[in-house]
């Protein structure tokens, strides 16, 4: 049905170009003869296939614009009979003996417009007469194209300021009368399509209403081209009678095209001085028209007339701008008992980003919007729309953006009460708008009560809202807890005070977080914290101060606290995390000479490697840590540093690998000589570890050759040579000539040996060996001399 419908239409539009283009060419052979009654008779009989009833809008105005094309050469043809000396005035009554209407009325049009031009009657009075005449068309699409032929034909003959055709008897309010008339008739012809055909056609009717909507739309960009209509005229005149159509029309469509086009096509500053009225207009407007939209254009228009210059801000506050769109919009939020929640929030964020830029040192109205959001939200409970959610992070944002700065959106009482209102999901979103905020702008934050207000915004990030076992992409929780894990490390403040302040608020947040964010969490707190530690240390000796305040923060108040957060991550479990952390902290109490607590952090370090480290590489990569660790601290006692250093150890020869055992205990000798404390230089139990180490390297041999029928890679005996030399270098009298001789002969036997598998990159190693060996006793002196007796 739809499809020959259309078949028909292009048939009947086709039938009425082929009418229009027959009478066209006699109309021009009249005219190329000069034929006025011949002309006239065919123009009109032209002009009569626009009288059809079976076109769509979309058909008709094609057919329109062919015949507009021929009216102005008819038009210039009028223009030549008058300068040839045929009287206009006659030709103006000749035109109307046309046998039909419509015919009869565009022909009027045409002369009349050669009328004006001709000056031989006022202006008003031929525009007048026009748009009086026009009425005589009811018919809403052949009606709209004729008023847009007069509007089209008269726009440059108004009798504007500065125009030829301005007189004593024509002034800009005749002109502005014409308009104001024509566009009047036009909306009423554009709304009575809407109730003409069956009701199920329905939609149709408003596609071809909005296809005709510009030519109505026309009148008002006509207006606000007009120069003599000042601030005064349109506040007077021009808006008021503009207005009073829109709301009389009571039609939802024309409503909202109407007020849009206002919003558009008339000056900012005028549409400033005349807020009230315009604003006014709204309560009165269907309910169904999406008002939040025109709203939220209009304060799209002036913020950005606002951030054009700062010389017209003044003019906001003057007419007091905030103040009258505040209770405009509460006013149509109260009219619009059924508009949805998405709404009410895009106007206010709407309203909240025109505060931002005309009153951004008015931080009170700022949240005066947010408040009267929070209201509205609150009788909704927590939102499901995904629109007004998206708006509600506009709405947040805008501050952010604003100020780069989130310490002044905090100062907003009501921002983290709009954000209680977020699900889960957007809660997080918005969380991390924050942090990136944060840190794009570098910024400071410096108190505990900011950091607390920050938490609590950050709540979605920091733990599970409502128990809520959320599914979530493992990759984007990673970023997520990074993302807070920088942001931890950023809050700083020079008062040292203060700073534990901060670390106490952050430990309060984030041990709430749960076992899956404290890995992420925890260690940007520990580093912070010892950052503190190290600074209070390199300021003050607290153990030498007497009059020192117990209350005060000291590195042991901030060891304990330490202690506490790496014991949380026992129930995740990490415990090669956890250990890390504990030896970090020891090294920071053997720099503040604080050996209780260093020793009570090595405790807590060996008993997570008996009890929880049970992985063999983990278990390797472990005990290097707390050796490594163990071989810096300076602060232990004698019994203290032997009792830590013989379970290190005792760890080393219990590991599952007989190569991890054997690098272990040779790691241990480093234990027994420390270069720079002469109190801690055992040869002897240096000489030991690397017996012990030899021992289990040939052990490792002779496992090998059991188990694969050759003695395996001589790398750990090349290892241990490297750590005889090392020793020996430094001064270890224990290490002989002759220990570190018999050992480049046992690995040169072992890689001759049938038995041994090659190993390039153990031969490679030992060359490397022996060739800092001929380095050094090329070197002379006393280093040449102590190298010169091992022979390669």
């Amino acid at each position: 049905m739809i499809a020959d419908g259309v078949e028909n239409e292009e048939k009947w539009l086709a039938a009425g170009i082929a009418g229009l283009q027959q009478n066209a060419f006699y109309m021009h052979r009249a005219l190329d003869s000069n034929n006025l009654r011949d002309a006239l008779k065919y123009s009109a009989q032209m002009l009569s296939e626009l009288r059809t009833s079976k076109l769509s809008p979309h058909k008709y105005y094609e057919l329109y614009m062919r015949a507009f094309d021929e009216l102005r050469k008819l038009e210039m043809f009028f223009k030549e009979e008058a300068r040839r000396g045929c009287s206009i005035i006659d030709l103006y009554e000749l035109v109307q003996h046309a046998g039909n209407i419509l015919p009869r009325l565009y022909l009027l049009c045409t002369v009349g417009s050669v009328y004006i031009k001709s000056k031989e009657a006022p202006a008003k009075d031929v525009l007048k007469d026009l748009v009086e005449m026009c009425r005589g068309i009811q018919h809403p699409v052949r009606g709209l194209f004729l008023r847009s032929y007069l509007s089209q034909v008269s726009r440059d003959k108004l009798p504007d300021i500065g125009s030829e055709y301005e007189g004593d008897a024509d002034t800009v309010v005749d002109a502005v009368e014409f308009v104001l008339q024509n566009f009047t008739e036009m909306n009423k012809l554009w709304v009575r399509m809407q109730h003409q055909g069956p009701a199920r056609e329905k939609e149709k009717r408003e596609k071809e209403r909005s296809e005709l909507r510009d030519l109505v739309g026309k009148n008002l960009h006509v207006l606000s081209q007009i120069e003599g209509v000042d601030l005064d005229m349109y506040k007077d005149t021009v808006l008021p009678r503009v207005l009073e159509q829109v709301v009389n029309c009571k039609d939802e469509i024309a409503q909202f095209y109407l007020m849009d086009c206002i919003i558009q096509v008339f000056p900012d500053e005028y549409h400033l001085q005349t807020l009230e009225i315009l604003l006014g207009a709204c309560p009165q407007l269907q309910p169904s028209v999406d008002i939040k939209t025109v709203l939220s254009r209009l304060m799209e228009r002036l913020s950005n007339y606002a951030a054009s210059s700062a010389e017209v801000l003044p003019e906001f506050l003057q007419v007091e701008a905030f103040s009258k769109l505040n209770n405009a919009i509460g006013k149509v939020i109260e009219a619009q008992v059924d508009m949805p929640i998405f709404g009410a929030v895009t106007l206010y964020s709407s309203l909240l980003t025109f505060t931002l830029h005309v009153h951004p040192d008015r931080l009170d109205y700022a949240d005066q919007v947010l408040g009267a959001c929070v209201k509205k939200l609150s009788s909704k409970g927590k939102l499901d729309d995904s629109k007004a959610t998206k708006q509600i992070v506009a709405l947040l944002s805008a501050p952010l953006e604003k100020y780069n700065d989130i310490v002044t959106a905090l100062k907003l009482s009501n921002y983290p009460r709009v954000m209680e209102y977020l699900d889960l999901e957007t809660n997080k979103i918005m969380a991390t708008v924050i942090i990136q905020s944060i840190m794009k702008n570098n910024t400071h934050i410096s108190t505990a009560d900011k950091v607390e207000a920050l938490f609590e915004l950050m709540t979605g990030l920091i733990k599970d809202l409502d128990g809520a076992e959320e599914e979530v992409d493992e990759d984007d929780f990673k970023d997520e807890q990074n993302s807070v894990a920088r942001l931890i490390q950023m809050l700083y403040n020079d008062d040292q005070e203060e700073m534990f302040q901060i670390i106490c608020t952050v430990k309060k947040h984030i041990m709430t977080g749960g076992p899956r964010r404290l890995p992420f969490t925890v260690p940007p707190l520990v580093f912070s914290s010892l950052k503190l530690v190290r600074r209070l240390q390199g300021s003050q000796d607290q153990e030498e101060n007497p009059f020192a305040d117990e209350s005060s923060t000291s590195p042991k108040k901030i060891f304990q606290l330490l202690n506490q957060t790496i014991e949380a991550l026992l129930i995740v479990p990490a415990p090669e995390l956890a250990l890390r952390l504990y030896l970090q902290c020891a090294e920071a109490a053997n720099d503040c000479d604080l050996e209780p607590v260093a020793y009570e952090f090595f405790t807590q370090a060996y008993i997570l490697y008996e009890e929880e480290v049970s992985d063999s590489k983990a278990q390797v990569t472990a005990l290097h840590l707390i050796i490594g660790t163990l071989q810096r601290m300076h602060v232990f006692g004698v019994e203290n540093r032997d009792t830590l250093t013989h379970k290190a150890t005792g760890y080393s020869a219990k590991l599952l690998k007989k190569p991890d055992q054997c690098r272990a205990v040779y790691s241990c000798a480093h234990l027994f000589w420390v270069d720079d404390q002469d109190n801690m230089k055992d040869g002897e139990r240096v000489l030991i570890c690397l017996k012990r180490a030899l021992r289990i390297a040939n052990a490792a041999q002779q496992m090998s050759n059991a188990a694969r029928g050759n003695t395996g890679s001589v790398s750990l005996f090349v290892e241990i040579l490297n750590k005889y030399l090392y020793f020996y270098e430094k001064g270890n009298l224990q290490i002989t000539v002759a220990a570190i001789q018999s050992l480049i002969e046992l690995i040169t036997t072992e890689m001759q040996s049938d038995n041994s598998a090659s190993d390039p990159a153990a031969d490679a190693f030992l060359a490397s060996t022996l060739r800092y060996l001929q380095f050094q006793k090329q070197k002379g002196g006393a280093i040449g001399e102590k190298y010169e007796a091992i022979k390669v």
